[in-house]
């Protein structure tokens, strides 16, 4: 574990990583945003997860183009940042994943306060649970109390998914045969660009069939729900499932912040404690403030007012 995280910090840094642990951040992180550069909206909270850097699905550009557009007091990182299941098999790193990087280190050494709770596919960093690194604190889980008084569980959510927890090996087998229909999602795409047609998600409709198949099988949101009230919270927070949803469980509210592969969705808690999901690529039509394309978009979802 201790060897493959000196291994990404060696890559994504060049080696200039040797004040991490504590507040000599390096030149690097200073550079300058592009100018004219849209206005940035301001929150109390963002959480995001299911990044998957390390991989080529991840939509790294259009996850800086976000960060880049807003300012928050916290940060939680929900797990799966990094794709270390992927990284162990070959190393998959454009600049723009090293940018994700910059950015977030950006953001804590400028005065956010960032949270990583570790997932499955990063667990590399669960061993390093307490410890704080370029300003980031890497943790299990954690609980937020948002402006209005609540208080919310924040964890990846692997442990309540029943593949994940009982089936080791057929997470993995699941994980190779996700990569490879987001492969095929991509050739699928290239061709009905030159037929002129629309974009249209493979992956996600697969995902969305085969979820509705083994619905009886697993409630990952039930679980996930049932945990959070068993322990007296008011909420809780996750990701894990790449699939962004805010909904009511049994007097608590279950929130999901989606993921930077499929949807490129956040969650975001504004200055009067409401919470909502902000899908990027609907809001940006696809592209980031340098014209980069996106992959889809798909509708936002929005808090119910209370």
């Amino acid at each position: 574990m201790r060897k493959d995280v000196d291994t990404l910090l060696e890559r994504t840094t060049g080696g200039n990583h040797a004040g991490f642990a504590g507040t000599n951040i390096p030149a690097w992180l200073d550079l300058p945003d592009p100018k004219g550069f849209r206005p940035k909206r301001k929150y109390e909270t963002i959480w995001i997860s299911d990044v998957h850097l390390g991989t080529r699905g991840c939509n790294a550009e259009m996850l800086v183009d976000f960060l880049r557009s807003v300012e928050c007091k916290t940060l939680y990182l929900v797990g799966d940042i990094v794709d270390g299941w992927r990284l162990r098999k070959g190393w998959y790193w454009p600049d723009a994943h090293n940018e994700v990087i910059r950015r977030i280190l950006k953001m804590a050494h400028r005065g956010t306060r960032v949270v990583f709770v570790a997932g499955n596919h990063d667990e590399m960093l669960r061993d390093y649970a307490g410890l704080t690194f370029g300003g980031v604190e890497l943790v299990l889980e954690a609980v937020h109390e948002t402006l209005d008084g609540r208080r919310l569980l924040v964890t990846h959510g692997d442990a309540f998914d029943g593949v994940v927890l009982y089936a080791r090996w057929l997470a993995f087998l699941g994980d190779k045969a996700y990569g490879a229909l987001l492969r095929a999602n991509i050739v699928f795409n290239a061709v009905r660009r030159k037929l002129k047609m629309p974009y249209w998600s493979l992956s996600a409709y697969m995902k969305k069939k085969v979820k509705n198949a083994v619905q009886y099988v697993c409630s990952y949101e039930e679980a996930v729900a049932n945990e959070a009230i068993s322990r007296g919270y008011d909420g809780v927070v996750c990701g894990h499932i790449h699939c962004a949803e805010i909904r009511q469980f049994g007097g608590i509210t279950y929130y999901n912040d989606g993921d930077w592969v499929e949807s490129c969705t956040a969650l975001v808690e504004d200055l009067q404690g409401h919470i909502a999901i902000i899908d990027w690529i609907a809001e940006t039509g696809g592209h980031t403030a340098e014209g980069v394309p996106a992959h889809h978009a798909e509708a936002a979802q929005r808090e119910p007012a209370e």
